[in-house]
């Protein structure tokens, strides 16, 4: 077991005791405390180790709780409200259209939040835990043993420790633009005192496509721009399709394929001019939009670390690791985000654990990432778990799928909701279901059902003989595997369509 914290007083060479510079010791220092920081102070805590958390903002829980997942899916709530009062009358009901008051849904917004941190606990459950928390506070390498802290209301200290554990996490993208000042990141949205006529989102992932459907839903004229092309570019081409599609039928505007984005400029009326390139087309586009959000991307924090110093590696914008989450610096490790791989809250916690388990146990636990379902609350919903039929070919060219439309479930017929699919790709054996993809009302729900089954490793006889609730939307679930068991092998793809 490691050594137990301990502080000893240093004297820099040519200096008195009024120069004194304090240097703490610990077994485990963790930097950032989001979930993942979180997860590896208590389980290295919980293996005996003294631990400092460092946190650079005033509060913990990370990106997703704070400005990302929590009040999106807060945002997404109050869309799917709007939606479902607009549906109403079509039942009897006989209301107006509705009025957003958007004062009131961002404040809300922000309670919700705040609700969700009392409800985690976290900064109790870290005390409780022994974790010496230290908040508002910045650490960057000195060298490699050692982390320079800097805190809002304390003079700076040392801390050294026989590991690290980096979770630092990422950040919206900039992109490099002549007037990107002017435009707006995803987490700011909250920031705008009134809701916008129109708005131009650049980046079609995860972010860009949630942000799209609740602005939508709240009456915003919306343009979404992507380079790629096609939007949600690492899910399954029939996600990426089916989700283009019904956007556009909403009146979304998706525009993809673009030779690139070149500038941003504020209007004398407030508005701002967003100029880009088609792929075929010579002369350059331009349009005015109340607001523009840079949706285009989630860097990891690698800067201001002093990496450098610790001989630690980047690669590619991120922190290079092995399979056991250490670094070129052997004694320090990097999860979550900042290694730019599975940029999950679920991926990065179990990560975490297992970092802090190798740092203080000198064990070598990796953990696989093949089971990391994840999906998004627009409109319609989608999701995804395991591989997308293309990676499934190349593994198992001779693979099966099978493809159940909403249409054919009786719970979608009754709520008006039968737009959608449930893709289920399995080995040519059937004995193992390689991945799933669904479009339509809780398909995040949907795809747990499956993920759940693909862990327990049910093949697809068993998961078609399952007795499903009904009406209930997993129902679907049964409907695809039993397809799939009916399905001949094929290298053509099934078609939503």
């Amino acid at each position: 077991m490691l050594a137990r914290a301990r502080m000893v007083t240093t004297h820099p060479v040519g200096e008195g005791p009024e120069g004194d510079e304090m240097t703490e010791q610990f077994d485990v220092a963790v930097v950032g405390a989001g979930p993942a920081g979180i997860a590896a102070a208590l389980r290295a805590a919980e293996l005996g180790a003294s631990v400092v958390l460092i946190e650079r903002a005033d509060h913990v829980g990370g990106t997703c709780v704070n400005t990302g997942c929590v009040p999106t899916r807060a945002l997404a709530k109050a869309a799917r409200l709007m939606r479902e009062i607009r549906a109403a009358g079509a039942y009897g009901i006989r209301v107006s259209d509705p009025e957003l008051d958007w004062s009131a849904t961002a404040t809300l917004v922000r309670e919700r939040v705040d609700l969700v941190r009392e409800s985690k606990a976290d900064l109790a459950r870290l005390h409780a835990a022994g974790v010496d928390v230290r908040l508002d506070t910045t650490a960057e390498f000195a060298d490699a043993d050692t982390l320079r802290l800097v805190g809002a209301s304390a003079a700076p200290t040392e801390v050294t420790a026989a590991s690290v554990i980096l979770c630092v996490g990422g950040h919206s993208r900039v992109l490099p633009i002549p007037g990107a000042e002017h435009a707006l990141l995803p987490e700011h949205i909250l920031a705008v005192t009134e809701l916008p006529r129109s708005v131009a989102i650049i980046g079609g992932g995860n972010t860009g496509a949630q942000v799209s459907t609740i602005l939508d839903s709240f009456g915003v004229e919306v343009t979404l721009l992507d380079v790629a092309p096609r939007i949600l570019m690492p899910s399954d081409p029939d996600v990426s399709e089916a989700i283009t599609r019904e956007f556009t039928r909403l009146g979304i505007t998706v525009r993809t394929g673009l030779a690139g984005v070149d500038s941003l400029e504020k209007q004398s009326d407030g508005t701002i001019l967003l100029t880009w390139r088609e792929a075929d087309g010579d002369d350059p586009t331009s349009a005015a939009f109340d607001v523009v959000i840079m949706a285009a991307g989630w860097p990891a924090n690698v800067e201001g670390l002093g990496l450098e110093e610790a001989g630690v590696e980047i690669e590619r914008s991120a922190v290079a690791v092995d399979r056991y989450f250490r670094s070129s610096a052997p004694h320090i490790f990097a999860v979550g985000d900042l290694t730019g791989q599975d940029m999950l809250v679920q991926a990065a916690q179990f990560e975490a654990e297992a970092a802090a388990e190798n740092a203080v146990l000198g064990a070598n636990r990796a953990t696989p990432h093949h089971l990391l379902p994840v999906g998004a609350f627009t409109d319609p919903d989608y999701a995804s778990v395991g591989l997308t039929e293309e990676q499934a070919r190349e593994r198992d060219p001779q693979c099966v799928v099978a493809l159940a439309r909403y249409d054919r479930l009786e719970r979608a017929i009754i709520d008006d909701r039968a737009v959608g699919f449930l893709k289920l790709i399995a080995d040519s054996r059937r004995s193992l279901i390689l991945g799933a993809h669904a479009v339509g009302e809780n398909a995040v729900e949907v795809i747990q059902a499956v993920t759940t089954a693909m862990a327990a490793g049910a093949d697809v006889s068993s998961l078609a003989a399952v007795k499903f609730a009904y009406p209930t939307y997993t129902a679907i679930v049964g409907v695809a595997a039993r397809d799939l068991l009916k399905a001949a092998p094929t290298p053509e793809s099934a078609s939503p369509s």
